[in-house]
């Protein structure tokens, strides 16, 4: 089994760039309130369905609040099947301080 791979903001952003997903695992008012361009939410509502309908060859980045419960997470998602998992280092708030721009409210 394949295992997770911790990734800064600038390889996150070039993994996307490539047709990653992005997955935040934040409180759902908190990813309302500012979250990565392109992210979806993910949470234990959702999880079961984002499962389902994912290609699990796909990479998958892994967002949390400083990437910290985003390794956690990822670790779970590569016991799921997934093969290509990142945990994105420094969470949302690096990547915010690294690309302001790059973040949507909604």
């Amino acid at each position: 089994m394949t295992d997770f791979k911790r990734i800064a903001p600038d390889q996150a952003h070039a993994l996307r760039e490539q047709g990653a997903v992005l997955v935040d695992i934040r409180d759902p008012e908190t990813f309302a309130t500012r979250h990565i361009s392109g992210s979806r939410h993910l949470d234990n509502h959702s999880i079961a369905d984002f499962i389902a309908q994912a290609d699990l060859d796909k990479p998958l980045v892994v967002v949390c609040y400083h990437g910290n419960s985003s390794q956690s997470a990822a670790a779970y998602l590569v016991g799921q099947g997934f093969s290509d998992v990142y945990s994105l280092d420094g969470g949302f708030e690096l990547w915010r301080a690294t690309y302001p721009d790059d973040t949507t409210q909604g």
